[in-house]
C-alpha cells in the first residue's frame, strides 16, 4: 500500500526485536519491489532506508536514538507503531513526543496498531483521530467461570473447613467506602445468577480462598479435559514458577499423565530455550500437548495448536512504593484485556474452550487494561532520556503522557539522579548524566560501566552490567533445582558474590564455545546456561563497548581489547567497581547465633530485617570476610528479599560510596560514609582514605568531562598514580585493613 507511493519513507515501529525477525521473514516472501523497499536497524545489525520508498523496521529504542540526531524525524513520511497496547515506558515517551511532533510536522502520517487497543482512549489522546476497526477470524471460545467448572466437576475443595461466608470476606479487602457500595451493589446484582447452581457447588465457592489459584482444580480439571474432551492442546495460565512447578508436581504425581500420551511443557522465562520450541511442535494422534505457562503465552508467543485454556486470573506485577522506595511483586488479578487474550489462544484453530477460575462477582469487578509501565516502575532512565532529547522539563513532559505518574514518582526520581551526579540543582545533565543517559542502561548501571572503562577492567564489568540489564544466563529445569543451586554456587569460586558467579559462568561458556560447539553445549548442560541468554549478553556487551568507544572512554569496540582489561583479574577491584555502581544499595551482615539456622542476618537502612534470595550463592553462606553486602535488586514479594549481592570491603565502601567524613573518638578517629556506615581507624589511615577520596573524585570529574582512557604505562601521570594507590589499598593491605577497620554499626540509623 505504502510503498505504490513512491514518495513515501515509511518508519514501522515494533517493540521487540524478535518480531522484527518475524517481519523481515515475511517480506521474503514478497515479491522483489517490496525486498528492496524493506530495512531495518537493530541494535546488532542495519540495513538502513534508501531515500525515497522504503520502509525501515525497529524498535522503539532505535527511534529514541534516532531523535537524538534528528528530533523531527524528517526523512519519514509515515510512522507505523505496532502492538501499542502494551503501554512499557519507552512507548507511552515515543506516543507522547509524536503527539508534538505532529503540530510542527503536518505532513507526518501516524498510524497506531494494535490487537486489543484501548482505541477510543488513544482517538481522544490524539484529539479524536479517525479509527478503523478490521475484524480478524477466530473460530468462537466458549467460556466458562469458577462456578462453571466446580459445578462440572462436582469439585470439593481439600480444605472442607467451613470458613466465613465468601460474600463477608471477599467485602473485607482494603477498598474505601464508596468501592464497598459499589461492590455491595454488584452483589445484589449478581446474585440470583448463582440460584442456580447446586448446593455443593455454593458451598464449595464458600470454602475457597478467593484470592489464591486452587492448582488440585486446575490438575482436576486437566484431567476432565484430558479423559472427556476431543484432542487438542491445553494451555493454562499461571503467575509465576512456584505456581507451575507444583501444578507440575502435581500431575506428575498421577500415573496417567506419566504415559507417552500426554508431553508436559512448562514454560517460563527461568526455564531452559529447549522448552521454547518443543511447545510448538505439533504432537502426534492420540498425544496430547499440556503447556504451563505465565502471561509469556498471551501475546509474545503463539501455540497454533491450542484448544483448551484454563486461565488462572492471576498476573505476576512489578509495582514501585514511592513512600518505601522498593519495588514489590505479587499475583494481581488480570484485567479485561487479559483474559480476552487468553481466551483468544484458544480459537486459533477451530472451535475452544477457555476457563476462567475466578467467579462471575470478580469478572465483574476486573480493570479493562493492567496499569502501564510509567505508574508503577522507577523512572530514572526515562527521566535522562528526557532531559538527553531535549524535550524540557521533567515534570513538565512527563504530565502530557497518556497517563502521567504521580508527582511523587517524579521528584523520587529527580532526587535520585542529583544524589548520583547525574543531574545538577537546575534539573541539568552534568557530564555524567549526559553519558549515563548514553547509555542503553539504567542510570546506576551507566556509572558501573563507566568506573569499568576508567580501572580498566572492562570485560567482566560489562558481564555483570549486561546480566544485570536483561537477566541472567541460569536455567532452572524441573525436578533438578538443587543440582541447579549446587552447579551456580561451584560457578562462584567462593567469590561471595553473585556478580562474579555470572562473569566466571560467562568466561566458562567463552572458553567452551572456542573448542567447539560440542564442548559449548555440554558446559551449559551441565551448569544449567541458556546459550541464547549467554550470546544475548555478549551482544549487549559489543553494544556498550561501541558507547564508551563513541564517547572516547577506550580505544577499542572489543570489550576484550588487553588496553581495557589491565586489571580484569583482580577480583578485589571488581569487588569495588561493582560497589561504585550499586552504592547506596548496602545491606548490613550481621552474626546469627540461633541454633536453628545457621543463615547470617541481613538488613539495610530503610528496611530493617531482609532475607537474601534462595537463588544467591550467598543465601546459605555463614561465613563472609566483611559485614557489608551490596546488591542490585530489592524486592517486596511473600518477605522482602536481596535477590542479588556481594561482599564488599570497608575500603570499597569508603572510596566508592559517599561523602566520607572524620571525627575524633577517645583513642582512635571514626571515618563515616555518608554518615550511617561507621569504622573505627587510626587517625594516619583515616586522613590518607580522605584525601585519597579527594583525588578520586577530582580524577573522576575530569574524566568525565574529558574523556580518555587512562595511561596505565606513564610513570609520571598523576591518573595513573591516584589509581594505582587506591587499587593497592583495596587489593594488597586488605588483610590488615580488616583489622584496622573494626566496623561500628550506629544503631539508631540502621534498625
Amino acid at each position: 500500500f505504502f510503498i505504490r507511493d513512491m514518495r513515501a519513507v515509511v518508519h514501522m515501529d515494533e517493540r521487540r526485536e524478535e518480531q522484527i525477525v518475524q517481519l523481515l521473514n515475511s517480506v521474503q516472501n514478497k515479491n522483489e519491489k517490496e525486498q528492496e523497499a524493506s530495512s531495518w536497524w537493530s541494535d546488532e545489525e542495519s540495513r538502513l532506508p534508501r531515500r525515497q520508498g522504503s520502509i525501515l523496521y525497529c524498535t522503539t529504542g532505535i527511534v529514541l536514538q534516532w531523535l537524538q540526531s534528528d528530533k523531527y524525524l524528517s526523512s519519514v513520511s509515515h510512522i507505523i507503531l505496532d502492538e501499542i497496547h502494551e503501554r512499557n515506558l519507552q512507548s507511552d515517551v515515543l506516543i507522547t513526543i509524536i503527539k508534538d511532533l505532529l503540530s510542527i510536522r503536518l505532513d507526518l502520517k501516524v498510524i497506531l496498531m494494535s490487537a486489543t487497543l484501548n482505541a477510543e482512549k488513544f482517538s481522544e489522546y490524539f484529539d479524536n483521530c479517525p479509527m478503523i476497526h478490521i475484524p480478524g477470524f477466530t473460530y468462537p471460545v466458549k467460556e466458562y467461570l469458577l462456578e462453571d467448572v466446580i459445578e462440572m466437576l462436582r469439585y470439593i475443595p481439600e480444605n472442607t473447613d467451613r470458613r466465613p461466608h465468601w460474600k463477608k470476606r471477599f467485602m473485607q479487602g482494603r477498598i474505601s467506602r464508596p468501592e464497598k457500595e459499589e461492590k455491595e451493589e454488584i452483589y445484589q446484582e449478581r446474585w440470583p445468577d448463582y440460584l442456580r447452581y447446586s448446593e455443593s457447588t455454593i458451598d464449595a465457592l464458600e470454602m475457597m480462598d478467593d484470592d489464591k489459584i486452587d492448582l488440585n482444580l486446575v490438575a482436576a480439571l486437566i484431567k476432565y479435559i484430558a479423559l472427556e474432551e476431543e484432542e487438542g492442546a491445553i494451555l493454562v495460565f499461571l503467575p509465576g514458577w512456584d505456581n507451575i512447578s507444583t501444578l507440575h508436581d502435581l500431575l506428575m504425581s498421577q500415573i496417567m499423565f506419566k504415559s507417552d500420551r500426554f508431553i508436559i511443557i512448562p514454560l517460563h522465562s527461568l526455564m531452559p530455550t529447549v522448552n521454547q520450541t518443543q511447545v510448538f511442535k505439533r504432537t502426534p494422534p492420540g498425544v496430547r500437548k499440556i503447556v504451563i505457562a505465565t502471561n509469556i503465552a498471551e501475546t509474545s508467543i503463539t501455540i497454533d495448536d491450542v484448544v483448551y485454556v484454563i486461565d488462572g486470573g492471576k498476573i505476576k506485577e512489578t509495582h514501585f512504593d514511592t513512600q518505601n522506595n522498593i519495588s514489590t511483586m505479587a499475583a494481581e488479578w488480570v484485567s479485561i484485556a487479559n483474559a480476552k487474550q487468553r481466551k483468544g489462544r484458544a480459537g486459533r484453530v477451530q472451535p475452544g474452550q477457555c476457563y476462567h477460575l475466578y467467579n462471575g462477582l470478580r469478572a465483574s469487578l476486573l480493570e479493562d487494561y493492567q496499569l502501564p509501565e510509567i505508574l508503577r516502575t522507577p523512572l530514572e532512565e526515562l527521566c535522562l532520556q528526557i532531559k538527553i532529547l531535549k524535550l524540557g522539563g521533567i515534570a513538565h513532559f512527563l504530565s502530557k503522557v497518556m497517563d502521567p505518574p504521580s508527582s511523587d514518582m517524579v521528584l523520587l526520581a529527580i532526587k535520585h539522579l542529583m544524589q548520583l551526579n547525574a543531574l545538577d540543582r537546575q534539573e541539568e545533565l552534568t557530564p555524567l548524566g549526559v553519558h549515563l543517559a548514553r547509555l542503553p542502561v539504567e542510570p546506576h548501571i551507566g556509572k558501573m560501566i563507566l568506573f569499568g572503562a576508567l580501572f580498566c577492567c572492562l570485560d567482566p564489568v560489562l558481564t555483570i552490567a549486561a546480566s544485570l540489564s536483561f537477566k541472567d544466563p541460569f536455567v532452572i529445569p524441573l525436578g533438578k533445582e538443587k543440582v541447579a543451586d549446587a552447579r551456580r554456587k561451584e560457578l562462584s569460586k567462593n567469590s561471595k558474590s553473585d556478580h562474579l558467579t555470572v562473569v566466571n559462568a560467562f568466561q566458562g561458556w567463552e572458553e567452551t564455545r572456542r573448542r567447539g560447539f560440542r564442548y559449548e553445549k555440554d558446559f551449559c548442560w551441565e551448569y544449567f546456561l541458556s546459550s541464547n541468554t549467554l550470546q544475548m549478553l555478549a551482544n549487549m556487551k559489543g553494544q556498550f563497548a561501541e558507547h564508551l568507544l563513541a564517547a572516547g572512554f577506550v580505544n577499542s569496540r572489543n570489550p576484550k581489547d588487553p588496553k581495557s582489561n589491565i586489571n580484569s583479574d583482580n577480583e578485589k577491584l571488581l569487588k569495588a567497581v561493582i560497589c561504585a555502581g550499586l552504592y547506596p544499595k548496602v545491606a548490613k551482615i550481621r552474626a546469627n547465633f540461633s541454633k536453628k539456622r545457621k543463615m547470617v542476618k541481613v538488613s539495610t537502612k530503610t528496611d530493617g530485617s531482609v532475607n537474601i534470595h534462595p537463588k544467591s550463592v550467598n543465601v546459605e553462606e555463614t561465613e563472609f570476610h566483611y559485614n557489608w553486602l551490596v546488591y542490585h535488586l530489592k524486592m517486596r514479594t511473600s518477605s522482602i528479599y536481596l535477590y542479588d549481592c556481594t561482599e564488599v570491603s570497608p575500603y570499597c565502601l569508603l572510596f566508592f560510596g559517599g561523602d566520607i567524613s572524620i571525627q575524633k573518638d577517645k583513642d582512635q578517629d571514626t571515618i563515616a560514609v555518608d554518615e550511617w556506615i561507621v569504622f573505627q581507624s587510626p587517625a594516619r589511615i583515616a586522613h590518607l582514605v580522605k584525601d585519597l577520596k579527594k583525588e578520586l573524585d577530582d580524577l573522576l570529574q575530569e574524566k568525565i568531562e574529558n574523556p580518555q582512557p587512562v595511561d596505565w604505562n606513564s610513570n609520571e601521570s598523576r591518573d595513573t598514580a591516584v589509581l594505582t594507590a587506591i587499587i593497592d589499598l583495596i587489593t594488597t593491605q586488605e588483610k590488615e585493613s580488616a583489622r584496622n577497620f573494626a566496623p561500628r554499626f550506629q544503631n539508631e540509623q540502621y534498625s
